[in-house]
């Protein structure tokens, strides 16, 4: 499946370093670039509960290949989009599939490999991640020839290949996968487990969307130039690659929820590090360890949630668990975007946002050494 997720999370990311473009292109400011990219993310969190109740009824394999063929749609929906308005219902299609995929392959993927879920989940990951290091270069190639719409038929072209492939390897049923959950609603069950994830990766989630969807924009008013934003956005991406693999593995052998709460710490202290600053090294080095600690953060609440979650509702419950996440998440960008049209600057924005996080580790903190949190 690595090379479906490497095309789910191209389709996804594509949509940030293209941010500066889509202003020119359609005439547009900050708002409604941030409303773009958080539909993506939107569309990411609507589909995953709907998902969870298909996953009732069809094996996890069948619906993975159907969100390759929904991805390939809103590939080509993107690259023919005649407005704005188009790009942002592509957008949110391509969200989707994206949603409903991870909601199959992650619990799929926990089943294939009960013995090490963090170690096979980050690897996983990590295919996830070298798609977000190599699309800011991919798009900025396509951008210096042609025109931005070339990259989404790129994705189409890629997703369409990716499907067919997966759909012709797994024809026959993937060796090993479970029978659907056949209760949906008894996934609310475990209602304190899903809220606990939800807490611990929402926070970080929300002020991720909101920072890397805008990442280029940030380094211009830092007076970078975009070329150099660019770099420090695949910089960032590119050390999700060995976060995920590092942390799955680390998730699977530390206690996981003092492990969480120093992942989460560290990518607070790296946010308010890059609002306090506009030197060229220390913003290279931040943005190695924001990128390191949110994306170590993934596989680590993945494998948490599953190794509590019990085998009949796992799917489900996952379902839920990331569905309501990434709702929350899905909105920084977005809110991002009418800050800072609102005249608040990128600085000002991610130190409160810093801040925030940093008080919610605390109270976690206090939580966990109360007793309280388990």
């Amino acid at each position: 499946m690595s090379g479906v997720v490497f095309l789910m999370s191209f389709g996804r990311v594509a949509f940030a370093p293209l941010v500066e473009t889509f202003r020119a292109a359609f005439g547009v400011g900050p708002a409604a670039v941030g409303l773009l990219t958080s539909l993506v993310w939107m569309g990411t969190a609507a589909s995953r509960i709907p998902a969870g109740v298909v996953l009732t009824r069809v094996r996890r394999e069948r619906v993975v290949r159907w969100t390759g063929l929904v991805l390939t749609l809103g590939a080509v929906g993107a690259a023919t989009a005649p407005s704005l308005r188009v790009l942002q219902v592509a957008a949110f299609v391509i969200g989707s599939a994206s949603g409903a995929y991870f909601v199959a392959s992650v619990p799929l993927l926990g089943d294939l490999y009960p013995e090490a879920p963090g170690r096979v989940l980050g690897v996983h990951g990590t295919a996830s991640a070298l798609a977000a290091v190599v699309a800011p270069g991919v798009v900025l190639a396509v951008l210096a020839r042609t025109s931005w719409r070339d990259t989404f038929w790129l994705v189409a072209a890629g997703a369409f290949a990716v499907t067919v492939a997966f759909a012709l390897q797994s024809r026959g049923g993937v060796q090993g996968s479970v029978q659907p959950d056949r209760d949906f609603l008894a996934a609310l069950r475990h209602w304190r487990v899903l809220a606990l994830g939800v807490v611990f990766v929402a926070g970080a989630g929300f002020v991720w969307q909101g920072l890397f969807n805008f990442y280029v924009s940030y380094m211009l008013e830092k007076g970078l130039s975009r070329a150099t934003g660019n770099l420090l956005l695949s910089v960032t991406f590119g050390a999700g690659v060995p976060a995920f693999l590092v942390s799955g593995r680390l998730v699977d052998r530390l206690p996981a929820i003092p492990y969480l709460l120093g992942v989460l710490g560290t990518f607070s202290a790296a946010v308010l590090g890059l609002a306090s600053t506009a030197w060229l090294p220390a913003l290279l080095g931040l943005s190695v360890v924001a990128g390191f600690a949110i994306h170590g953060l993934f596989p680590a609440i993945d494998t948490f949630m599953l190794e509590r979650l019990p085998d009949g509702d796992r799917a489900s419950a996952y379902a839920v668990f990331s569905g309501a996440a990434l709702f929350l998440e899905a909105t920084g960008s977005g809110v991002v975007g009418a800050l800072t049209g609102a005249g608040w600057r990128f600085d000002e924005v991610f130190r409160a946002f810093g801040l925030g996080l940093a008080l919610l580790v605390v109270v976690l903190v206090v939580a966990r050494l109360s007793g309280r949190l388990r």
